[in-house]
């Protein structure tokens, strides 16, 4: 255990039996344990394996290359259409995840082989993702920001343009282009802000 993580265990409310549960079962798999978006992730000679977050409805192993693994017990799940690597596991009571505790030790020392074989998801490319009008026409009102932004690495603009994308209203998909513009000009990721914007707050607690 990493004291470091602890934090997260202690103030979780609704779930707090349930990821207890989970935590022992993925230090029984010989993991390292560290702090990672707000969230406890497991890594495999630095490199991550499987994260537990939780959400209103439930709480989930999230595994980062789980597109590439087998799921002989069918209970792998892509969050989105937009979310390429990775895959959940959701649990909604303790019993479901005491029940499956085995069989999740098998799936996360297979995420370990799968980051062991080099094997690597075929992301779509930075071209495929929709640019909304809106953020066209700011590249045309600032001709530095469109610089700036392909300057940026292709996963920090994938996610910036999946950010833009999702609001229905094109007032919501201008209010986040001006919010994100700073950060963009600066060289900064989407994910990048959130996990300062967490780790602020998780000072402030």
């Amino acid at each position: 255990m990493n004291p470091k993580v602890d934090w997260f265990f202690e103030k979780e409310e609704k779930w707090k039996e349930e990821v207890a549960e989970l935590r022992k079962i993925v230090l029984e798999c010989h993991l390292t344990e560290d702090l990672k978006w707000g969230c406890p992730c497991y890594t495999y000679e630095e490199r991550n394996i499987v994260l537990i977050h939780v959400f209103k409805e439930y709480c989930a192993f999230l595994f980062f290359k789980g597109a590439l693994m087998k799921d002989p017990k069918k209970i792998l799940i892509q969050q989105t259409e937009n979310v390429q690597a990775a895959r959940q596991v959701r649990f909604t009571n303790l019993e479901e995840i005491k029940n499956l505790a085995a069989d999740l030790k098998k799936y996360i020392f297979q995420a370990v082989e799968v980051e062991e074989s080099g094997e690597k998801v075929a992301l779509k490319k930075t071209k495929e993702f929709p640019m909304t009008e809106e953020l066209e026409a700011k590249f045309k009102e600032q001709p530095a920001l469109k610089t700036a932004f392909e300057a940026l690495t292709p996963g920090r603009q994938r996610a910036y343009l999946l950010h833009f994308s999702q609001p229905k209203q094109a007032k919501t998909r201008e209010s986040r282009i001006e919010k994100c513009i700073p950060d963009i000009l600066e060289g900064k990721g989407l994910n990048d802000v959130n996990e300062y914007l967490i780790q602020k707050k998780n000072r402030n607690e």
